[in-house]
This record gives C-alpha cells, sequence and structure tokens, in this order.
C-alpha cells in the first residue's frame, strides 16, 4: 500500500522542501530579469515608475492568482463532501503483478491542490498582463458634462475604462464557471461508477446531483453577466455601412438581451433550488429551458424585424443610428478639429502666384529619400560598417533663413564588421556607437548630381555657422540592438581617421553601474553575458552598462501602454546634441459607435498624439512630454506616473520647434476622413462622396510599374488664406475609384496651430489631375520618353523619385525628380526635374531651368530655356556660365573646347560617374557639331 503523506508534520517537511525549489524554479529568473530592470529604471530617474508598475502587476497577479485558487479549491472541497457517502476509500491497481492500494482522500486533496494551483497561476498570470486596463480604472479622470450614450446613458469614461473591467472580470468568472461544471461532472462519473461497482441503492441519488446543480447555477449566473455586458457591446459592432447600435439593437436587442439576461438569473435560481429538490435532475433540465426559449423567441422575432421593417425602409429606419456613428468616429479620431476650406484648384499659371511663394518653392523637395538614401551609402559610409538607416525630413534655421532639409543618422552596424572582427572586445567593448549625421537641402544639388551637404563627413563639417554637434556619437539610435559596456579599460573606436582611428571614451551619465563581484555576476547572469562580462580584466566597478539602445525598445519597455510610432526621427539641438522624438499615442477599441480602423497593427476607433517622447542619442536620457492634455486616457496614467510625465511647455524651445503632425496619424485621419468627411446620414449611405488617398505610380528595379497610396509629405509652404511659411504635412484625394484630385488635408507643425489639421475642399464641378494623371502626361511626352530610353540604353537606369503634389498660391504644382543610375553602381544622380501645372509640363537638369519653360519667365540664360522646352538638355546650359563658349569666338577657339571635353569626358567614365560623363559627352557632340558649320 502506497502512504502519502498526511500528517501534520510530514507535511510541512515536505512543503519546506518542495515550495523553495518551486519557487526557485518557476519565478528565478523573473526575480534575476525584475532586480536589473528596476537597476535600468533609476539609471533613467524612472526607478518609482518601475516599482509601481511591479507593485500593480503583482498585486493583481496575487489577487487573482489567491481568487483563482480558493474558488477552485472550494469547489473541489464542497464536492468532496458532497460525494463523500460516494466515493471509495481506495483504490486498488495491478503494479508488477501484485495489488496495490490507493488511499483516494489524501490523493483527492492533493490532486485538488495540484489542479487548483496551476490554474490559478495561468489565470493570475494572464491578467496580470492586462494590469493597464485594472489600472486605467482605478486612476480614471472624473469628467465632468461627459457625453453620454444616446441609448444607455453611459457616458465615456465607462466605455473607456470599466467596460473592458467588466468584460475581463466576467471571462475570468466564466472560465472558472466552466472548470466548476467540469470538475463536478467529473465527481458525478466517479460517483456513479463507485455506485454501480459497489451495487449501491437508490437512495444515494439525491446527492450527486447536487453539486452539479451548483456549479451549473455559477456558469448560468455568469453567462447573465456576460449577456448583460453585451448590451453595451452592441455599441461597438461593425456593420456594412455603418458601425454602433443599429435600429434593431435600439428596438429588440437591448431589451432581448435583457429579457435573455433575466431568464438565466431565473435559470440560475432554479439550478440552485434543485440541488435540495428531491427530483434534483428534472429541475436542473429545466434550470436552462428560460433562457434557450427566451434567446430563440429573441433570434426569431429580430429575423423578423430586420427582414420585414428594417431591410424594407433601411435608410429611414437607420438614419438616426447613421447619424451616431458619424458624430462619435469624428470625435474618436479628431475629425471634428479639423477645419474645412475652399481651394479654387485654377489652371493657370498666373493662379500659382509663383512671386509671393517663393519660399514654398525654394523648398520643393526634389530628393526622393530612398534615392538619397542610397547615394549617401555611397559617398558618406566612409567604412563598410556604417549604414543609413532612415531619411528625416525637418526644417532648420539656416544663416537666417528657415528650409526644409533632409537628415540622417550614421548608425553603427556591427552584423557588417568583417568576419575577423566579431568578438566578445570588439562588439561589446570598442565599436560601441555610430557617429555624426548628414544634412543636406531638399532642393540642393553638385553639378554632377549629387548631395551639397550641411552637415557631413567624419569628424562632422559644416557649411552653416552656428549649426555645430558637440556630441556627434550615437550610442541610442534604430540599429543599436545589442548591450554595449562603456568606461572600461578599452577605449572606444569613434571614427576612421587616414590611416588611423580616432579613440574615445564614453563621458556620459546613462547606463547602469556594473559595481561590484556580485552585481557583476548577477547583470551578466540576466544579460546572457556569463562567459565574458565577470572575468574581463576590462571592466571596472564604474564601468557601465548600456542596455535597451534601441530608441523603439528603450521607449516600449517604459511605457507599455503606448503605442508608438515606428519611424522615429533625429534632431539636432540648439545645444549640439543629437535626440530622438518619437510620436506616441494612446488608443482605445472601446468608443462607442465609432468605427474600427487599423492602426499600427491594431484594430481600433480612438486616438489621439498625446505624447512627445525625446531620447537624447548620447545618453539615453527619455522624457515623455504631454501635447494633449484633454485625453482622458492619458489623464489616467498622468495620475498614475506623475514622475513620468512632463507638459509640453517644458520642452526646450530647441527641440520644440522641431515636433511635426505626426504622419502616422495624418494617414489615418485621411482614411477615416475619405468617408466621414460626409456629415449627411443620407449621403454616407448611399456613398455618394467616398473619398480615397491618391495613389502614384511606381518603377521596381526590374522595371515592373505598379500603383501605391501615396505617402504624406512634408512642406515647407505657405498655405493658401495664410501669411507666414509653416511645415506642414500634407496628403491628396481622390474620389473612389477615380485619379483626379477632389481636396488635400494639411496638418500644421509649427507654433499655436501645432495639431491642428485643414481640409482644403475642390470644386466638384471642376476637373484636377491627380497624380496617376499626371505621371501618364510625363509618360506621353514624346521628347522627355525618348530621352529616357536613350539614358536607359546607355549603360545605366533611369530612375524616377515621388511625385510631389504642392499647392502653390492657387494652384497645385506637380514635380518628379528624374535620376541616372550606373548599372555597376548603385548611387543615383539627378538629372532631370518635371514640373507641371494642370495644363503645362516643363523639364530640365536644373529646378530653375524646369521653373523657367514652366512659368514662361527669363532663365538663367536663352539656352536654359530652350532646353527646358525641347525636353533634351543643352550642352551649353550644363555648362557653368564663365565656361560657355562665345558664340562668335572663330572656330580655332572651340577646338581647345572640344578637346577639354573629351578629357572630362574619359575622366567621368573612368569614376564610374557614367550620368556626368553622358551629359559631357552630349556637350562634346554639339561643340562637334558647331566645329562643322565652319567655314572650310
Amino acid at each position: 500500500m502506497i502512504d502519502l503523506p498526511h500528517s501534520p508534520g510530514r507535511r510541512r517537511r515536505v512543503l519546506l522542501v518542495v515550495v523553495p525549489f518551486a519557487v526557485l524554479f518557476l519565478f528565478g529568473n523573473t526575480v534575476l530579469s525584475s532586480y536589473v530592470n528596476s537597476l535600468w529604471f533609476s539609471s533613467l530617474g524612472y526607478g518609482e515608475v518601475f516599482w509601481k508598475t511591479l507593485g500593480m502587476q503583482w498585486g493583481v497577479f496575487a489577487a487573482v492568482a489567491t481568487a483563482t485558487f480558493l474558488l477552485l479549491y472550494g469547489i473541489f472541497f464542497g464536492l468532496r463532501r458532497i460525494h463523500r457517502y460516494d466515493l471509495p476509500g481506495s483504490h486498488t491497481i495491478i503494479l508488477n503483478r501484485q495489488p496495490v492500494t490507493i488511499p483516494l482522500g489524501p490523493l483527492v486533496r492533493w490532486l485538488a491542490v495540484g489542479v487548483s494551483g496551476v490554474i490559478a497561476l495561468v489565470s493570475g498570470v494572464a491578467i496580470s498582463a492586462d494590469w493597464p486596463v485594472l489600472a486605467r480604472l482605478w486612476y480614471a479622470p472624473k469628467v465632468a458634462g461627459a457625453t453620454l450614450d444616446p441609448l444607455l446613458s453611459k457616458p465615456l469614461n465607462f466605455y473607456l475604462f470599466t467596460l473592458p473591467v467588466w468584460r475581463l472580470t466576467a471571462d475570468w468568472l466564466t472560465t472558472l464557471a466552466f472548470f466548476a461544471v467540469g470538475i463536478a461532472v467529473l465527481f458525478l462519473f466517479i460517483a456513479n461508477g463507485s455506485r454501480a461497482l459497489e451495487g449501491r441503492s437508490e437512495h444515494y441519488i439525491k446527492p450527486p446531483w447536487r453539486g452539479l446543480s451548483l456549479a451549473s447555477a455559477f456558469l448560468l449566473l455568469m453567462l447573465a453577466v456576460r449577456m448583460y455586458i453585451g448590451r453595451f457591446d452592441r455599441m461597438l459592432e461593425e456593420h456594412t455601412v455603418f458601425s454602433g447600435a443599429t435600429y434593431m439593437d435600439a428596438h429588440v436587442m437591448l431589451r432581448g438581451l435583457l429579457i435573455v439576461c433575466v431568464a438565466l438569473l431565473l435559470g440560475a435560481a432554479v439550478a440552485t433550488v434543485s440541488a435540495f429538490a428531491d427530483r434534483g435532475r428534472r429541475w436542473l433540465g429545466l434550470a436552462v429551458l428560460p433562457a434557450v426559449i427566451s434567446f430563440g423567441a429573441l433570434q426569431l422575432f429580430s429575423w423578423y424585424v430586420n427582414s420585414f421593417i428594417v431591410k424594407p425602409n433601411e435608410l429611414v429606419r437607420e438614419r438616426p443610428y447613421i447619424g451616431y456613428n458619424i458624430d462619435f468616429t469624428r470625435k474618436a479620431y479628431g475629425l471634428d478639429r479639423i477645419a474645412q476650406r475652399e481651394f479654387s484648384a485654377q489652371t493657370t499659371v498666373e493662379s500659382a502666384d509663383a512671386v509671393n511663394n517663393q519660399d514654398t518653392l525654394k523648398n520643393i523637395r526634389l530628393w526622393d529619400w530612398q534615392a538619397l538614401q542610397d547615394t549617401l551609402r555611397q559617398i558618406q559610409e566612409i567604412r563598410t560598417y556604417y549604414d543609413f538607416p532612415d531619411i528625416d525630413i525637418d526644417r532648420y534655421d539656416l544663416n537666417g533663413t528657415t528650409r526644409q532639409v533632409m537628415i540622417s543618422t550614421r548608425e553603427l552596424n556591427t552584423e557588417k564588421l568583417p568576419e575577423s572582427s566579431r568578438n566578445w572586445i570588439n562588439e561589446k567593448l570598442i565599436y560601441t556607437h555610430g557617429y555624426g549625421v548628414t544634412m543636406n537641402s531638399v532642393n540642393g544639388f553638385t553639378a554632377e548630381g549629387l548631395p551639397i551637404l550641411t552637415l557631413g563627413n567624419m569628424p562632422v563639417q559644416s557649411t552653416v555657422p552656428g549649426l555645430t554637434l558637440t556630441r556627434p556619437e550615437v550610442y541610442f539610435g534604430q540599429l543599436t540592438d545589442e548591450d554595449v559596456y562603456v568606461k572600461t579599460g578599452q577605449k572606444e573606436f569613434n571614427y576612421p581617421q587616414g590611416q588611423s582611428n580616432n579613440l574615445t571614451s564614453y563621458e556620459g551619465s546613462g547606463g547602469i553601474v556594473l559595481g561590484g563581484g556580485l552585481r557583476r555576476l548577477l547583470i551578466a547572469f540576466d544579460r546572457g553575458d556569463l562567459a565574458k562580462l565577470p572575468f574581463s580584466d576590462d571592466i571596472r566597478p564604474d564601468s557601465r552598462l548600456l542596455m535597451r539602445r534601441n530608441v523603439m525598445a528603450r521607449a516600449s519597455a517604459l511605457a507599455p501602454f503606448l503605442t508608438f510610432d515606428s519611424d522615429p526621427y533625429i534632431v539636432v539641438g540648439g545645444n549640439g546634441r543629437l535626440s530622438w522624438i518619437i510620436d506616441a499615442f494612446t488608443t482605445s477599441d472601446a468608443f462607442p459607435y465609432s468605427r474600427h480602423f487599423n492602426f499600427a497593427g491594431d484594430a481600433i476607433n480612438y486616438v489621439r498624439n498625446s505624447v512627445k517622447v525625446v531620447i537624447d542619442a548620447y545618453d539615453g536620457t527619455t522624457t515623455f512630454y504631454v501635447f494633449d492634455s484633454q485625453d482622458p486616457i492619458l489623464g489616467s496614467y498622468r495620475s498614475m506616473f506623475p514622475s513620468l510625465f512632463k507638459d509640453g511647455s517644458a520642452m526646450p524651445e530647441t527641440l520644440r520647434k522641431h515636433v511635426r503632425y505626426s504622419e502616422l496619424l495624418l494617414k489615418l485621419q485621411a482614411e477615416v476622413y475619405g468617408l466621414y468627411h460626409v456629415t449627411d446620414p443620407e449621403m454616407f449611405y448611399n456613398r455618394e462622396d467616398l473619398w480615397t488617398p491618391a495613389s502614384e505610380s511606381s518603377v521596381d528595379t526590374q522595371g515592373q510599374r505598379s500603383t501605391q497610396p501615396i505617402a504624406p509629405n512634408f512642406v515647407l509652404m505657405k498655405l493658401p488664406g495664410e501669411s507666414g511659411t509653416e511645415f506642414v504635412n500634407i496628403l491628396p484625394f481622390t474620389p473612389a475609384n477615380r485619379n483626379n484630385l477632389i481636396g488635400w488635408i494639411a496638418g500644421r507643425s509649427d507654433g499655436a496651430h501645432y495639431g491642428s489639421a485643414v481640409v482644403y475642399n475642390f470644386p466638384k464641378t471642376k476637373l484636377v489631375d491627380g497624380p496617376l494623371q499626371v505621371e501618364a502626361r510625363i509618360d506621353q511626352n514624346a521628347e522627355l520618353s525618348g530621352q529616357l530610353t536613350l539614358w536607359n540604353q546607355q549603360g545605366s537606369r533611369v530612375r524616377r523619385g515621388n511625385l510631389l503634389v504642392i499647392p502653390v498660391g492657387n494652384a497645385l504644382l506637380y514635380a518628379e525628380p528624374i535620376y541616372l543610375q550606373a548599372e555597376r553602381s548603385p548611387m543615383p544622380e539627378l538629372r532631370l526635374v518635371v514640373l507641371a501645372l494642370q495644363d503645362r509640363l516643363a523639364y530640365g537638369p536644373t529646378f530653375e531651368a524646369a521653373m523657367a519653360g514652366l512659368f514662361g519667365g527669363a532663365a538663367s540664360s536663352t539656352s536654359a530655356a530652350q532646353e527646358t522646352q525641347s525636353g533634351t538638355p543643352s550642352p551649353a546650359a550644363s555648362r557653368n556660365p564663365e565656361e560657355r563658349p562665345d558664340p562668335k569666338a572663330p572656330c580655332s577657339a572651340r577646338i581647345p573646347e572640344a578637346a577639354k571635353d573629351l578629357s572630362e569626358y574619359q575622366r567621368l567614365t573612368s569614376e564610374g560617374k557614367l550620368g556626368a560623363a553622358g551629359a559631357k559627352l552630349e556637350q562634346l557632340k554639339h561643340t562637334l557639331d558647331e566645329l562643322t558649320t565652319c567655314p572650310k
């Protein structure tokens, strides 16, 4: 007979041995990780945030796990008492041909503890992961005069904070109710089997059904709760035409679900009574009958109403509920804050008013970001282990003038180190950071079609007085995914310098101090660096661990309850330091009557760009600035973590002037606005005026053309009706399934206008070309098409940039850069600029030449104007004015010019600059043609 431990002394000794090992096995890594995380949070000044978060997580875990264990163990204990006359005291099995008797009493007790404990742990872990849902309710702000749900009269705070907690709690308890029924069925099965084996009388029929009846009552009670909560979920449902409650919900389902809820409560009462009735099984069967009948009647009645009342008169019936959907969706996505203005979209040259819109014209972006990225990788990476992962667009004051620029961070990618250099010392101690940024104007090109750099090279050189980098090192960025150790015995690689390398040592205050042996050992164990870190002679007590250096991972670890834009951008501050800015959002899927859209991978129906996160690229200091104090969800988080957030007014002005309207938010708002700019329910129902963001044509590396949505474009411009130049994010609209434009939206970024948006509506009686139509006009231009075809046959490839649509005055200006890229070189060079108005198209080798052709003004020379009109770059125009030959000069003076062109052509060819070589060859041909006309 197996003797299970049952005496109190023996059980206590077993627990003293088993429990510590179980805790160490289950939670050892968690405890160690929490210790290192506490050091990391404290190093950033957010120790209070960590401990409060940990306290809430463990508090939720402990409360849920304890409640789950007590409830399930209580169910086991209650069922065991109910079946105490039916369960045998022991059970005999054959083991190695010998009968072995197992005492069932202690086995059931241990089984109850084990099953209850496992389910309790799983439940605690699962619900503790949703701690922000519970914490938001606890810290929810009190809102006076809040908007009420028009059907159920609940405030918005109920849906944003209370309803998610109700759902979470109901799901948890319903799951436990199903477990309870399952356990009751198991006990009943064992009891019936035992009774059959032992021939017990029917006297024992009543008690076994008592446990199942009580468990069923618990389940019916929870289903009633779920049914009641389902009434509020009707306000969030998606339908084909609109979202939220419908006529059916308002007149049938809300009342019907309440009736079903009452029927389930009645069934729970009947099931409870059946536990003590003489004929329990019959009463238990009747317990579910009211709910089944009421639910079936509800389905039948709803089918009748939908088929014979709603469908024949759908617009009339649904009109008020469509109005609710429109109103609440516009509030949820901030569309009610968007101003609307008329834009005449005139087509004449005079309507563009080029004279009074010079700031806009001077800042038209001709550098396509992909082309610039490829070019920078060739001319500014310097070494193979550097990379430019992204190109950002911003505005800076350069020489007293605000100019739009493109800026990119030179980051170090250790995966590109030579294989022989891939070792622990290099990757962790020496190659620790990137270096500097490049900056160029959005439309500045050298004679060879390369960017004109304002900031560049290593060490960083600036062409603008006052624009300097005091801390060009990039320890925190987008490619910094690995931990490094700084302030060590090893000098760090800073940047290449001739035949040697410039070395440095970290001077910042960021990171975790490694300290003595035990602390270093614990950190090494947590970071998976146990084989190297504790034994390295280069690591000192004052050495520091820089972890979570990827700026996205850094922000997410500090505030996992926020949603972050995946495209951070770099800023050169007034103090010469580099900082990253990340847009952060609060979102919800529980805003009543609002339509769900996909945002950053989640289905949401409420969003606010409430926070800007600033991360110092040198020491990793991370600050959360609040830019929407009216957001109730953020208000809850601010009450929860007062030390984490700062007012937006506290942001230094040198950073504040680089804050911008989020591109991710503008894309979402444009998508929502395309449907919800219509506020009339009848027009909305008929989809009479559906808009979509415009599309553009793109060509892949194999020359295959495809259509894709146009991306928002940052522009430094003067908005129509405004007096000053400002940095805006614009996106044009087209009618659904059409290519012509119907309007455009602009998100404003500067000063008091930050966060506001304006939609400019075009006259619906006027046809305004969209990007695809302008692309078609470019393709159909015979001379331009012929030139592009010729270039594609000269050992090079034509690469067309994005077509930009820019409002200028009362007209729309379309601009597309065209690059020439050698087949053996991935470095594109600008060769043509195409500009267009509604009825005009011109192009030239420079923006000025294209402008002269488009607006009919005087170009820098007659030949420049001629080349723009003809579409073929004039050789004379591509020379500097002082280099152009005098047309009246004798032929003997032209011969040295031809020799010079030939020499330049040979030099450019040898350097692989085939685009510039092609242009020089054209000059040579032009000179030779002139020589053939000379008198013999």
